[in-house]
């Protein structure tokens, strides 16, 4: 397509899925990934068939992206929760976003205790609560350093950058897909804690109507 509202798979963010049709066909998108500066949309036609110079109505499933949207923004949260709470040390060596969870790899020597992962929790629930709106820009990529934003590990960037801000508590580079405010992520949910490699941890964690649920399960147990 000469363009496109699917989210190709990128910093950790899993693709989007939806549906390209028009009159006469439709094609089932099940992920979108990148290949060079093209999105490939992967899926499957169901119906008609499709040629060059067609026209495609792009339909990105919304359910899904939202709940997508709640976990990588709430994961931003959850990086600059770690790094107050166990210190700055804690960076970010791989990450998760999808549609039913979150996950969170990072650098440290040790267990997260119990008491340690309901600050984090309470940190990033308390940011959930000031509802702060999302300030999205875009920076040359020295100016963003600068400005105190965090680049992500793993990340190739552009001479130019797109710097995601909430409020004083978090500032990163960052291309994926994100709420208007934090409050919309409703709730954070810390699912689990382990040790993956030497010196690096993992968290996992859900968020609005998957943390409500994990709530409810936890009771129940």
């Amino acid at each position: 397509l000469d363009q496109t509202p699917f989210y190709a798979e990128s910093g950790g963010q899993v693709g989007d899925i939806g549906v390209l049709e028009n009159a006469k066909a439709k094609f089932k998108v099940t992920d979108t990934k990148k290949l060079g500066d093209a999105h490939l949309h992967i899926g499957r036609l169901e119906a008609g068939t499709l040629k060059i110079g067609d026209e495609l109505t792009a339909k990105v499933d919304e359910k899904t992206r939202q709940a997508t949207v709640l976990n990588h923004s709430a994961t931003h949260l959850l990086h600059a929760a770690l790094r107050k709470v166990l210190g700055t040390h804690v960076l970010q060596k791989g990450s998760l976003v999808a549609p039913d969870r979150l996950r969170f790899d990072f650098s440290h020597t040790q267990p997260v205790t119990p008491q340690e992962l309901n600050a984090i929790a309470r940190l990033v629930n308390a940011e959930i609560r000031a509802n702060q709106a999302a300030e999205i820009r875009q920076l040359p990529y020295d100016a963003a350093i600068k400005s105190g934003a965090m680049a992500l590990f793993g990340e190739k960037y552009r001479d130019e950058v797109r710097v995601l801000k909430f409020g004083d508590f978090s500032t990163e580079l960052c291309g994926g897909t994100h709420v208007q405010r934090t409050g919309d992520i409703g709730l954070f949910h810390i699912t689990g804690e382990g040790g993956i490699a030497s010196g690096i941890r993992r968290i996992e964690a859900v968020t609005g109507e998957g943390a409500l649920e994990s709530v409810k399960n936890t009771e129940s147990l």
